[in-house]
């Protein structure tokens, strides 16, 4: 894809921006907004990603329908997520329609009503997604496990709520949630789009300098860095067909760069690739597993490195054998320059491949942007990639495998 260099710039409202040109007809624009289940006092869990859903239902001036319809009629759609931190409102459209896209999100953002007729329907539909999530342990597990290791912490929350605090909530609920967390300190817009700067900076200025600051009414629950819980063993008996198990340590947060090295290394050893080394050794060569990975995720002040697999009942103990020999072998042999310059080229080719994506592209450029205030180039993150060694991977593996700091927890 054909791109130039990144266009950065405050308003004077604090609201930043992120923008790049793009090949093609295809725009992604949307909003980053840096709050989210964390963010959210005890007796309003789940108010983050409900009100992600409310984002839709209805602003000042349309109605659900209409908000649909708007981006819809021509083919384009619009689109929202919630994480621990953040919560994420975009659009995927064609160039034609990107004011039409960026006039829609800005009323969405920023004039939702939150009718209590929508709240009621609405709160039915959360309340059956927790449902169906309850029956997917290969997904819940996954909640389980951040919920006994940051227990105590907001970070051990379901993004989804609880019915309890769900069946609370109301439109006054949701005004003072986003009153306190959708200021304009808190909001990136990124955009990533063929039209030219000075076309994007013209409809920026028309749609997002007229949002009044309200920076200084930021009020979010203080932070604080969570402690995490080490060396926990905890059995839960789900009566699953198979036993889902999650195997994992504190790693390391989104400011720390030695989770440029954990990436690498958690690429290795269970990453996407269908030859990392669990793959082959619990697939392929013992036929023990569909699925299993490992996975290496950073939040703003920790950081969580995970393996998860489902297996029969009977083999969950061979195949954790297996992992913890695999992990020690890591942990005692360096990777040889060979091993090294491979395990470099993979990472390189998913990386490009995936900076193909508009989409992905457009989202990881407005989380660069609400974190770091910029964001790093392919050719950026290929030379720190580079200038990782088999040392620093070998230091890393003894930091993060450690086997008694190591938790687990097991559904069967």
């Amino acid at each position: 894809m054909n791109t130039t260099e990144l266009h950065l710039k405050q308003l004077p409202n604090g609201l930043r921006c992120i923008s790049q040109l793009s090949s093609g007809d295809v725009c992604v624009c949307g909003f980053a907004v840096g709050a989210g289940t964390r963010d959210e006092y005890d007796n309003e869990q789940g108010i983050a990603h409900f009100t992600e859903h409310m984002l839709f239902k209805g602003t000042t001036k349309r109605s659900s329908y209409r908000i649909l319809d708007r981006l819809g009629c021509v083919g384009s759609e619009v689109n929202a997520y919630t994480t621990k931190e953040e919560i994420f409102l975009y659009s995927i459209c064609l160039a034609k329609d990107y004011e039409r896209a960026l006039e829609l999100m800005c009323d969405m953002l920023f004039h939702s009503a939150f009718p209590a007729h929508e709240i009621e329907n609405e709160r039915d539909v959360v309340l059956d997604e927790i449902n169906v999530y309850e029956d997917s342990p290969s997904e819940l597990i996954f909640d389980d496990f951040e919920r006994y290791l940051f227990e105590g912490h907001p970070f051990g929350r379901n993004i989804l709520g609880t019915p309890k605090c769900l069946q609370e909530i109301t439109t006054e609920s949701f005004q003072a949630f986003t009153e306190r967390c959708f200021t304009t300190d808190r909001i990136v817009y990124f955009s990533l789009s063929p039209l030219s700067e000075k076309q994007t900076d013209k409809l920026v200025g028309k749609y997002l300098s007229g949002i009044a600051d309200t920076s200084s009414r930021s009020m979010l629950p203080s932070r604080t860095s969570p402690s995490i819980v080490k060396g926990m063993r905890l059995t839960l008996e789900k009566n699953t067909h198979q036993a889902h198990v999650l195997y994992g340590n504190q790693a390391y947060s989104l400011y720390d760069d030695k989770r440029m090295v954990l990436y690498l290394l958690n690429n290795i050893l269970g990453g996407p690739g269908m030859n990392s080394r669990l793959n082959n050794i619990l697939r392929e060569h013992n036929g023990l597993v569909y699925t299993v990975e490992s996975m290496a995720n950073s939040y703003s002040d920790t950081g969580l490195f995970s393996i998860y697999f489902g297996s029969d009942i009977k083999d969950m103990d061979r195949c954790l054998t297996i992992i913890d020999r695999e992990l020690r072998k890591l942990r005692e042999t360096a990777l040889t320059a060979t091993q090294l310059a491979a395990a470099k080229k993979q990472l390189f080719g998913q990386l490009a491949i995936a900076s193909e994506s508009k989409e992905s592209q457009a989202l990881s450029m407005g989380k660069s942007m609400l974190y770091y205030n910029n964001c790093e180039s392919l050719s950026e993150l290929f030379a720190k990639l580079e200038a990782i060694t088999s040392t620093q991977i070998l230091e890393t593996a003894n930091e993060i495998f450690d086997s008694d700091r190591m938790s687990i927890l097991a559904y069967k």
